[in-house]
């Protein structure tokens, strides 16, 4: 008969009842980018200033044959259900501010998964995903928190949205005379913030995310999706970000390359606040983009054609890298086809539960590709 060593059964028990707490499972950090093109950040060579991007990529792994949708809420569908758009009714267009529609509730979300395995969930920024109804809100469908605004486009100051009625009615007939519906679009949970105008919406929701990791007492791990507002239309950046991109003549790509670069800053600072509160080793980190840049508002999505709403490369092929500790390869690429709706099982099978109680899902667990 062998016995175990009593040093052996010590170790045997700490490690069960770590895995018992759950602190094995990793934290989990998402970034999503709105309209960042394929030729918008330094390690694709673009001319833009992105050196916390780009050190983030070289030192993980980059996604070279990552894929998206054309448009916006049928990326974000796809990525917190796991299933194409056409299984949930977001074919057509992006959910316009005054339609009756969302992501079908019949479904679990990612956010509900996670916090099935124990994860604090957390939503920050962008969320356009339907809220004609309650049901639809971000703290309805899984997350612990939100903070950002629910629907596609605002001002980055000024946090109001005028794209309504005229644009969502656009087959009526007359409908130039309809108009636009405007209103103040800033939410800390179900309830107006009302004390942010005049803040820049990058580094508002940069801050958010910080004090949510320093208040993280890592009892539980985290699941923190921070869609940033950065970098769509309209326009907008502190001048401060403005001369990093000097090179840059054409004044709205010059803009936008600034807007970039701030929200490059911010991931740099998010970033920093896990590793001073102690747990970038254990977080999973990944960022992408949700469809390919608008040429038309000083995106770039060279050497690919096409851009942002179109079915070519450059309006579905996005920028996308993950990096963690936990990666036993850092500093790779993948040419393996990955998918938007690939992370909802891969994430869950991290988070160490089953996609049990979902609708049959469109994406693949693609952790053993990425690592």
């Amino acid at each position: 008969m062998k016995f175990i060593d009593p040093k052996s059964l010590f170790v045997i028990t700490v490690l069960w009842a770590v895995s018992a707490r759950g602190e094995d499972r990793p934290h989990i950090v998402f970034v999503l980018a709105d309209d960042l093109g394929f030729n918008d950040v330094g390690f694709h060579g673009s001319e833009i200033y992105t050196p916390k991007l780009d050190s983030l990529a070289g030192g993980g792994v980059r996604l070279a044959n990552y894929y998206v949708q054309p448009i916006c809420s049928p990326t974000r569908s796809q990525l917190l259900s796991g299933r194409y758009q056409i299984h949930t009714g977001l074919q057509h267009e992006i959910i316009w501010p005054t339609q009756p529609n969302g992501l079908p509730l019949d479904s679990p979300t990612l956010a509900d998964k996670l916090r099935e395995a124990g994860y604090t969930t957390h939503a920050i920024g962008k969320w356009h995903l339907g809220f004609y109804k309650e049901d639809y809100l971000p703290t309805r469908r899984g997350f612990d928190s939100f903070f950002g605004y629910l629907g596609g486009a605002e001002d980055y100051y000024t946090h109001f949205s005028c794209d309504g009625v005229h644009t969502a009615n656009s087959h009526v007939k007359d409908s130039d005379d309809i108009p636009e519906v405007c209103g103040y679009d800033l939410r800390d949970g179900e309830v107006p913030v009302k004390t942010a105008t005049g803040k820049y919406s990058t580094q508002m929701f940069t801050e958010r995310a910080i004090k949510l990791i320093k208040d993280n007492d890592n009892t539980n791990p985290m699941f923190l999706y921070l869609a940033y507002q950065a970098v769509h239309s309209p326009l907008e950046v502190p001048d401060k970000y403005t001369w990093n991109n000097y090179n840059i003549q054409d004044p709205d790509r010059k803009t936008y390359a600034a807007m970039v670069s701030c929200m490059d800053e911010g991931v740099g600072n998010l970033t920093q606040a896990l590793q001073d509160a102690g747990m970038w080793n254990n977080t999973i980190f990944i960022f992408s983009t949700d469809n390919g840049g608008q040429i038309f508002a000083g995106g770039n999505n060279w050497p690919l054609r096409g851009w942002k709403h179109s079915l070519w490369e450059g309006g579905v092929r996005g920028v996308g890298f993950v990096n963690s500790p936990l990666l036993p390869n850092p500093g790779t690429v993948t040419h393996q086809l990955i998918h938007i709706s690939d992370w909802f099982p891969t994430l869950v099978g991290l988070a160490g539960v089953t996609v049990n109680g979902t609708k049959p899902l469109d994406g693949f667990d693609q952790w053993k590709t990425i690592r």
